[in-house]
């Protein structure tokens, strides 16, 4: 018999007990109801919902829930292989081929998350020789994908530019090529929507530096498909700019999409083909079960045939904005469903949000290391779900917490 290390134990209690002395350890709420814009929370009732990815309100809805039930009558609970042997069922080519048509790409690729899908798209694509230009504010996702790059493929080098900074990228993109191969390519990489600030990227002007230095465009659009563009389409819709003109995309089918879970490639054929044959994340993990595919699939019929969802949103996304900085809370400029409300330190966000949480408003605070030191905030997530009632109750709580 085998005991556990003692210096492990003592390690890690002394790291828990350091997170709850400085007010950053934290809870999990344990919810007892479906997701939507008023959920119940086990030992507080019902609150109104604004931490969630759920902007279209889709996670709970009829076709979406119906769509994964079938699924699951047909195809059972889960797919007990990974693509390549025998777990690709035809919920799978539906889905993808219904991804690709709306992001008006060639071609599309599922996996189990976007952090999975992520994780397969820079060690399978790139090869020794290769540079990763990145923004400095990408998901941690991506971050983690270039690290597990470059320890695989030791000549793939990469270069970080400032946030949203054309200047920076330039001068990135000018490294890249004295770094890059003759035979090598550089890829730039971006969030669409920027999780933490709830900003966009500059996809047009990225798109120019692109084709200037000849690099390969990859866009995470997980925070604006189905947010961004007059019919959800994503970041890219926003800006007038067709599916084809970004080379690969990124996305997950949790977020506004409801699919409940999942995540997905999609661009050129041949990119996505790379994947199926070499992404190591599919060739040795079960496929995405048929169950969320069915949903995933409902889901972007469902949104596709009402876009008065993305406007409901984002009449909800401007009442919301108003109501905030007329409280006197300093939020992050955006046109995104994310409005971050920054209040500095680590310690007073999490305070902020148990006392929002206690006045039946969820919002969470997020502080260091999700975010820099000294840029703690909470972030309000919107939907289009949520109704008049639900924005007042909530501008009411921000002047209760202003107010003290």
């Amino acid at each position: 018999m085998t005991t556990t290390s003692t210096s492990f134990i003592n390690r890690s209690t002394a790291i828990l007990a350091q997170l709850e002395e400085t007010g950053q350890l934290k809870q999990l709420q344990m919810i007892e109801s479906p997701m939507g814009p008023r959920i119940s929370i086990r030992g507080r009732g019902d609150v109104d919902c604004f931490c969630s990815n759920n902007y279209l309100g889709l996670a709970n809805h009829p076709n979406v829930v119906e769509a994964g039930i079938e699924g699951l009558r047909t195809y059972g609970a889960g797919t007990s292989s990974v693509r390549f042997i025998c777990g690709t069922f035809a919920p799978h080519e539906s889905l993808e081929e219904r991804i690709a048509s709306f992001l008006g790409v060639e071609a599309s690729y599922t996996f189990v998350s976007c952090w999975n899908a992520t994780e397969a798209t820079f060690p399978t694509l790139c090869q020794d020789g290769d540079v990763i230009v990145s923004d400095e504010l990408n998901h941690a996702c991506i971050i983690d994908s270039m690290r597990l790059t470059t320890a695989i493929h030791r000549g793939v080098s990469k270069c970080i530019y400032k946030h949203s900074d054309m200047k920076s990228l330039r001068d990135a993109l000018v490294s890249a090529t004295e770094k890059c191969s003759s035979d090598g390519n550089i890829f730039v990489i971006t969030d669409g929507v920027f999780s933490m600030e709830g900003d966009i990227a500059l996809l047009p002007e990225i798109r120019i530096l692109c084709d200037e230095f000849e690099a390969v465009l990859v866009v995470d659009d997980s925070h604006g498909t189905g947010v961004m563009g007059e019919t959800g389409r994503g970041t890219h819709e926003h800006y007038g700019m067709a599916g084809t003109e970004i080379d690969i995309f990124t996305g997950t089918l949790g977020k506004a999409l409801g699919g409940g879970a999942g995540g997905y490639v999609a661009g050129k054929r041949e990119a996505v083909e790379l994947l199926v044959q070499r992404g190591r994340p599919t060739l040795f993990s079960n496929a995405l079960p048929v169950t969320v595919a069915c949903s995933a699939k409902a889901a972007i019929d469902t949104l596709a045939n009402n876009p008065s969802l993305v406007h409901k949103l984002r009449t909800n996304v401007a009442a919301v904005r108003k109501g905030i900085a007329e409280v006197g809370f300093e939020v992050l400029e955006s046109p995104t469903a994310i409005c971050p409300i920054i209040v500095g330190e680590t310690a007073m966000a999490i305070s902020m949000s148990n006392a929002l949480l206690e006045m039946g408003v969820f919002a969470i605070g997020f502080g260091y290391p999700v975010v820099p030191e000294g840029a703690a905030r909470i972030r309000v997530q919107v939907s289009s779900a949520h109704e008049k009632e639900h924005i007042e109750r909530l501008c009411n709580a921000l002047r209760q917490l202003k107010n003290g």
